[in-house]
């Protein structure tokens, strides 16, 4: 959590710098692909904001009207965040590109745009190399879209989307620039307001796809879970594992319960010390597992009716 957050800082830090340089720049020279670039900086910030609050109020303790604690806000905000960059940045980035098509401008001093644009390039790449790093410590042995797609900690991987699509955008918002002035014709500059507005939409759909299925309640990772089922296998007294479901109630937080079989006429006090170990053992291998439930089955004869016992 403590690197996520100081990933989040170093990428604010850099947003607000820019965003000013940007509409400064947009503002003496009257390129669209500039106002659209200073925007999306704009939006940044405020995402990098949102998913500070999101960390923090994820970790209020638990209540009674929230008995899991509030974890989930990091999944809320990170949706959210997901909102705003197609609504905000897209909408006025494919806003302001359709305006400049139908109606160009010429771009007065474009020098300033470039440098305005390579310090842009300079912020915005330190920014995604130190949250390309952090990612890439995370993610183990996972490719970097098998990491984001099983990742349970949207606020790492929001940041590395984000400075994606910036120092893309920044790219493309220097190509229309360039183009503009080498051609005479200011429709680029829209052009290019246009494209980095499809940038951040695709962007904004991709992150909401991904933090979707956290929000709603998905299941930890598959090893995470086939763990889980041979710990309780390897347990003396458990002859059937039924089922094993989990939910991350947060980045760091595994809500698990499981169904399982004991031999046939053992007793309450022998599921009790079988149940305390087992969820002992699974929470020593995996440290995100806060809570164990186990719905315990046990036969006494073959044809009596199992009696259950649930355990935390």
């Amino acid at each position: 959590m403590a690197e996520s957050k100081a990933v989040i800082y170093a990428a604010m830090g850099g947003n607000l710098a820019i965003a000013v340089t940007k509409f400064v720049a947009a503002t003496i020279t009257g390129s669209s692909a500039m106002l659209s670039e200073g925007i999306h900086s704009v939006v940044d910030t405020g995402n990098q904001i949102l998913l500070l609050l999101g960390m923090k109020r994820a970790q209020r303790p638990a209540s009674p009207a929230f008995p899991f604690g509030h974890g989930k806000e990091v999944y809320f905000w990170s949706f959210v965040v997901a909102l705003l960059i197609f609504a905000i940045g897209s909408g006025v980035s494919l806003y302001e590109g359709v305006i400049h098509i139908m109606n160009p401008e010429p771009i007065e001093s474009p020098l300033i745009n470039y440098i305005v644009l390579g310090l842009g390039i300079l912020f915005e790449g330190a920014s995604w190399a130190f949250a390309l790093n952090s990612f890439r410590k995370t993610k183990g042995k996972w490719s970097y879209l098998e990491a984001v797609h099983r990742g349970k900690d949207p606020s790492l991987f929001v940041v590395v989307f984000e400075d994606s699509a910036a120092l893309l955008g920044l790219v493309v918002a220097m190509a229309g620039v360039g183009l503009s002035q080498w051609t005479g014709l200011a429709i680029f500059d829209g052009i290019a307001s246009v494209i980095i507005g499809l940038i951040l939409g695709g962007t904004a759909i991709w992150l909401a796809a991904e933090t979707k299925g956290l929000l709603i309640g998905e299941s930890a990772n598959r090893h995470v879970v086939e763990d889980i089922r041979r710990l309780a296998r390897e347990s003396d007294d458990i002859v059937a594992v039924n089922e094993v479901l989990t939910m991350h109630m947060g980045p760091e937080f595994v809500l698990v319960n499981l169904s399982v079989r004991f031999e046939r006429g053992t007793t309450a006090e022998r599921i009790e010390r079988a149940i305390a170990e087992l969820d002992k053992r699974i929470k020593q291998e995996h440290e995100s597992v806060k809570r164990v439930f186990v719905e315990a089955e046990a036969r006494a004869g073959v044809d009596d009716e199992p009696s259950t016992v649930t355990a935390n």
